[in-house]
């Protein structure tokens, strides 16, 4: 898959990405707004792993964020099950020298029609860190809406977050 958007392009992880996606995702900022299965240190090894879960099978559809040749970032669409298997989950991260520029605001709003095509989904949402109010407006502007606040819900680095909800429905997605 290749999504082209006016600041980078998004496209299917390749084996070849592993080298820039070790040395981008490498950050402790970056992990610090993420679960705990992004890893840091992010080792080469850790890339190769990535890149392999996410080019195999499942339901899932992960695509790296390139600009200028170079995987600088992520974003990835994940179904939820059982009852909530008309819902996915959309995630992202994108490296701090690329930053500011509307890179990840312009990858969300080009991923987001992809999903409800893609998947038997009527919603699709994020949960965002408290402490990270730059991805809530990667949210907002891409016509997401805070949907609920779910208190002390996050532990991560020895402090306790709340996590923010945000929520786009599938057009004509009524109740």
């Amino acid at each position: 898959m290749r999504i082209t958007t006016p600041g980078a392009v998004l496209l299917d992880w390749r084996p070849e990405d592993a080298p820039s996606l070790a040395r981008h995702g490498d950050s402790p900022g970056i992990a610090a707004t993420m679960r705990d299965g992004f890893p840091v240190p992010y080792t080469l090894e850790d890339a190769h792993a990535f890149i392999g879960a996410a080019t195999g099978p499942g339901g899932h559809l992960y695509l790296a964020i390139e600009l200028d040749g170079e995987a600088v970032g992520g974003i990835g669409v994940r179904p939820l099950g059982d009852v909530y298997c008309r819902t996915a989950e959309i995630g992202y991260w994108l490296s701090a020298s690329c930053r500011g520029r509307g890179i990840a605001t312009d990858a969300v709003r080009a991923l987001v029609p992809v999903a409800f095509r893609r998947f038997e989904i009527l919603r699709l949402q994020a949960g965002v860190f408290s402490n990270n109010p730059a991805s809530m407006r990667v949210l907002e502007k891409a016509g997401f809406v805070r949907e609920a606040v779910h208190e002390r819900a996050i532990w991560k680095n020895g402090q306790v977050l709340d996590e923010v909800l945000y929520v786009r429905f599938a057009p004509g997605a009524g109740p």
